[in-house]
């Protein structure tokens, strides 16, 4: 606050960053009737995501496309009203871009850490999310939870993620997987591990063309055992 401005902050709101980027107009569309709820979202992870060591510095420009719209993009592949878990959730992410896209799906932010587990109590309440919950738990902890869908992004490697989500997920199951650019190779050393563990073979989709570039690649494991 600029002394003597007569304006003051409430604890634990947001201070608007000048230097945050405006999302794109492809971006914006994606978010939609929710854009004013991701750009409190992206003021949050620009202000008190950063203070916190949650998002590096260096991240800022990136915000909106690297962060928000490439989480926001594999709502296409979350089945309707689906219960979905965002495993080691961090800073919310992919959890709350998908929760702002999708008002038909339940989401559970799950995080062991108690510093993110607070920020992620912090943006629920701010950004007015009724069907986002937070829970403080390990992966191990969650077994038999039932879940429709499980996402992770920049979690594991697949020969460990596979083992830690088929627990969560209800039969019929669908783990997303958010990779970078080696995700070809990853699920190439991966895929027989893949089929033993889930009973299936996975997949590797392309979200977000024409809105984020390059495309986001997740790899979509089915749970059939």
């Amino acid at each position: 606050m600029t002394a003597g401005s007569g304006t003051e902050r409430r604890v634990g709101e947001p201070t608007e960053r000048a230097d945050l980027p405006r999302p794109s107009e492809a971006v914006a569309a994606l978010f939609g009737d929710s854009l004013d709820t991701a750009a409190r979202y992206a003021e949050l992870l620009a202000t008190a995501g950063i203070e916190r060591g949650l998002l590096g510095p260096r991240e800022m420009p990136r915000i909106w496309d690297r962060h928000l719209a490439n989480s926001a993009v594999v709502a296409a592949l979350v089945p309707d009203s689906a219960y979905l878990i965002d495993l080691g959730s961090g800073a919310g992410l992919p959890g709350i871009p998908l929760a702002c896209v999708r008002s038909d799906i339940r989401v559970e932010l799950v995080e062991p850490q108690l510093r993110r587990v607070r920020f992620l109590e912090q943006c629920v309440g701010e950004l007015d999310l009724p069907h986002v919950t937070v829970t403080r738990a390990r992966a191990e902890e969650l077994a038999g939870r039932g879940a429709d869908c499980v996402v992770a992004r920049a979690l594991a490697p697949l020969d460990r993620l596979v083992p830690l989500a088929m627990p969560v997920l209800r039969e019929g199951g669908l783990l997303l997987a958010i990779k970078g650019e080696r995700a070809e190779e990853e699920l190439a050393r991966s895929e027989d591990a893949i089929r033993v563990t889930a009973g299936n073979r996975a997949r590797l989709r392309m979200c977000g063309e024409g809105v984020v570039d390059p495309p986001v690649r997740v790899v979509v494991v089915k749970k059939s055992r």
